[in-house]
């Protein structure tokens, strides 16, 4: 598995955030991925190696989540500050161009990095998100942030784990939620708890979902100039059929591959998903 560097950096309001670094070839150009609402760079630690042969992987961790500062001032947990604390790690590393895969959160984070920084973005990997993110997904994202645990050990959490998402992985075996589960939890004085700060969840109640999916069609719209890939789980709660169509109508030029019996979202580790990506990003 290719190493990675631990990188530091300092956002504008003081917090210390933290990404992987995986260097790649010299002078190799620069891949950008970001994580979901309550995840962390390790949702990228198989697919990021690969993507290391022929780029450089940036995995940065966003404000209260993994090894990056929590924030006293909750406000601040939105995706316009995410996507400004982004912009600060890029800067901060004198990277000027970037292709990008982003997950859930990270693909609307995606859509807001291209339009408010024209030219940033070369090609888009953009994953089980859409401008309009159905109710019943979010409801059922909602009901879970930040009422998870602690748990007494790693055998609860992952018994947990696979109960609450056993219909968006059905085919998992043991193995596999066991890895999950040390993806999104940690140990900590003597329990297992979720890797992020729980009070992320609080912004989510005050959000109307009619607004956001107006902004997010208009920043969509302009990843019409963006070759992208969208990958959607064939299970998904979260990205419709329709808000799939409606994406091809504002740009008719993004492919999409569908993912058999995975919900939302794919690990992108699934049969020939990791190939696609690569295939995508280095055409």
């Amino acid at each position: 598995m290719s190493e990675f560097s631990d990188h530091f950096f300092q956002t504008q309001d003081g917090l210390r955030l933290y990404a992987r670094d995986y260097a790649g070839p010299d002078d190799a150009p620069v891949v950008l991925c970001l994580h979901g609402l309550t995840r962390n760079s390790r949702d990228f630690q198989e697919l990021a190696p690969v993507l290391s042969e022929h780029f450089r992987v940036l995995v940065p961790e966003q404000r209260g989540r993994g090894r990056s500062d929590y924030d006293d001032d909750v406000s601040r947990y939105a995706l316009l500050q995410y996507v400004e604390d982004v912009h600060g790690l890029l800067s901060d590393l004198s990277i000027e161009r970037v292709a990008i895969v982003g997950t859930s959160m990270g693909g609307l984070m995606t859509f807001a990095l291209n339009a408010l920084h024209p030219g940033l973005v070369t090609r888009a990997v953009i994953n089980d998100i859409g401008p309009e993110i159905a109710d019943v997904g979010l409801n059922r994202i909602k009901s879970y942030v930040g009422a998870v645990g602690p748990f007494a050990d790693w055998n609860e959490a992952t018994a947990y784990l696979k109960s609450a998402s056993v219909d968006i992985f059905p085919d998992w075996g043991d193995p596999q939620w066991a890895g999950f589960a040390r993806q999104c939890y940690i140990e900590h004085d003597g329990q297992v708890i979720v890797d992020y700060d729980p009070r992320i969840a609080e912004p989510l109640t005050a959000e109307s979902n009619d607004t956001e999916s107006e902004t997010l069609w208009s920043l969509f719209a302009a990843m019409a100039a963006v070759p992208s890939l969208l990958i959607r789980g064939e299970l998904t709660d979260l990205l419709t059929e329709s808000c799939v169509a409606k994406m091809r109508e504002v740009h008719p030029d993004m492919a999409v591959l569908p993912v058999p019996r995975v919900g939302h979202a794919p690990m992108l580790n699934e049969s020939g998903v990791t190939e696609a990506i690569h295939e995508f990003l280095t055409a």
